[in-house]
């Protein structure tokens, strides 16, 4: 037992096999690469026509080769369109408003106690480690993801400020094309380092987190660094964003980050190919949400927030070239993961695995009973003049429809006017505010009220512009997707529908940090209140 950062750790490193796994059988390593705001933004999704424009500007390799050489998922989505919760719900298998703490993103906290599959993974004989962002705020796993001594960034992590860090460079005389492969190496610098920790032939389990892809990007990035064009969206842009230059430099330049994301899923594939390991390697590719910064995406549960790219390579494990369309959450990584790796112990730990799909001859819709998914939201970060209360959301998404459930709809779903913090700045929120008012379309999209029920009629209308919910001819499937949304929530126990007040609605739930407090010091009396709640 050695003392690390304030903690006592135990140090156990199992060896030999799984007591999911027989003798003499290769536990699959796992290299989990989880992009920060990165939606479904790639090339091999250009078959779905409202992401066609994008996708068809970018190339993407890396992550093509994943989907090409193993599965890809067309309807993936995100459990909560917020990182924090989202990757909450993906370390527990639950629901993120079964994370406690773990369910808002500032102020948050994940229990030590709070079961995990990265302990698990751990306890089994695996080695995890990671390199930037895991989970919120400010990646001190402790005792809830695992190891202490698992991050892994000495090589640098300018590659999650790319199009910045390229653009001083250039600024300074550099070659682009030199900038971009110089940044490259700390990728692949930090998992060599990370995989020369490993006992032997230890498996190992690595989650590589860039926030490449959050705000804030270089403006003009996309032009200068990739050659994007913002005038090839010209006429292309969805209805719900303005279709003016500042916005498609904007779109162009996100592009541009996804890009870098795909070049660094590049770099770890080369390193297990040099390792001569990437076949023995589950390789996941995805997203905590969507793109950051632009009207109905970032903390809303239509489904530019809410969808994203899900892809996964294991050559002789999971066949290549499938498409599969079972409607899938990602809080269902966790058992997936453990059922790769043939962990049995994984007490606490919930949710659907994924490997049987994964694993299926199958295309289309592999397993019968995935049709639907469920999102939804709490506090993201607004603190203004709200006294900090969220703005609580719910929602179904099946094939044809998406029902919305906005538990107060006299709050603001944004954040508080004029600043409406749950939006992330940028460009086009920027030429939003400065160009238009509460009469224009685009406008009342971005930042108004809402009402207490959305219906959108996803064939009809693909986009989510035409709230059918008060159409009398859409009634009866109203009445039918509310009905199975509040069963769901109340068969997983959400507060938002079983508390007679919910507990969202209190401290410490509604408290940012306190900056008189160290961090830790906080996270104390935040667990105290939780406690005597």
């Amino acid at each position: 037992m050695r003392k690390v950062g304030g903690y006592l750790l135990l140090v156990c490193v199992i060896a030999g096999t799984s007591a999911g796994a027989t003798a003499g059988d290769k536990r699959p390593n796992i290299v989990f690469a989880f992009g920060d705001d990165f939606g479904r933004f790639a090339s091999v999704y250009r078959d779905d026509e409202r992401y066609q424009a994008f996708n068809s500007l970018i190339e993407t390799p890396n992550i093509d080769r994943i989907a090409r050489e193993g599965v890809r998922h067309r309807h993936a989505y995100v459990p909560c369109p917020s990182c924090t919760p989202c990757r909450s719900s993906i370390l527990t298998g639950r629901y993120f408003w079964n994370t406690r703490l773990g369910a808002i993103l500032s102020g948050a906290v994940l229990d030590e106690s709070m079961p995990t599959f990265t302990k698990a993974l751990e306890n089994d004989g695996y080695r995890f480690g990671y390199t930037r962002k895991v989970w919120n705020p400010g990646n001190r796993l402790g005792d809830a993801f695992g190891q202490l001594d698992s991050r892994f960034d000495k090589a640098g992590w300018t590659f999650s400020k790319f199009s910045n860090t390229a653009l001083s460079r250039v600024d300074q005389g550099g070659a682009v094309e030199d900038i971009k492969a110089e940044i490259l190496t700390e990728v692949g610098g930090n998992f060599e380092m990370f995989l020369e920790t490993r006992e032997g032939n230890q498996p190992f389990f690595y989650w590589w987190g860039p926030t490449v892809t959050h705000r804030q990007w270089a403006q003009g990035s996309g032009k200068r660094l990739w050659g994007l064009e913002p005038d090839d969206l010209a006429g292309k842009m969805p209805p719900y964003w303005p279709d003016v230059p500042e916005v498609r430099e904007d779109v162009v330049d996100y592009l541009g980050e996804c890009l870098a994301f795909d070049r660094g899923v590049g770099e770890l594939i080369r390193v297990l190919e040099e390792r001569g390991e990437l076949d023995d390697t589950l390789f996941v590719v995805s997203g905590d949400h969507g793109i950051p910064g632009f009207p109905r995406a970032k903390c809303n549960l239509y489904d530019i927030g809410v969808e994203v790219a899900l892809a996964a390579r294991l050559p002789g494990r999971i066949g290549a070239g499938r498409v599969v369309d079972d409607m899938t959450t990602l809080k269902d990584l966790a058992m997936t993961f453990l059922d790769a790796a043939g962990v049995e112990g994984r007490d606490g730990l919930e949710g659907n695995s994924l490997w049987d799909i994964w694993t299926s001859d199958r295309s289309g819709l592999v397993e019968p009973d995935r049709t639907f998914v469920v999102t939804g939201r709490e506090r993201h970060v607004d603190t203004a003049r709200d006294g900090n209360l969220p703005y609580p959301q719910r929602a179904i998404r099946t094939a044809d429809f998406l029902y919305i459930r906005n538990f107060e709809p006299d709050r603001w779903p944004m954040g508080s006017p004029p600043r409406y913090r749950d939006h992330d700045g940028g460009p086009t929120k920027k030429w939003i505010e400065d160009n238009l008012d509460d009469s224009d379309v685009i406008y009342r999209l971005a930042f108004s009220k809402r009402p207490a029920e959305e219906l959108y009629d996803l064939d009809a209308d693909p986009h989510q512009m035409r709230n059918v919910a008060e159409d009398g001819d859409y009634a009866p499937v109203k009445d039918r997707l509310r009905e199975q949304l509040m069963t769901i929530l109340r068969e997983e126990n959400d507060p938002r529908v079983l508390d007679g007040e919910c507990r969202f609605e209190f401290p410490p739930y509604t408290d940012a940090v306190d900056k008189t407090r160290s961090r830790s010091e906080w996270e104390a009396w935040a667990r105290q209140r939780l406690d005597e709640s």
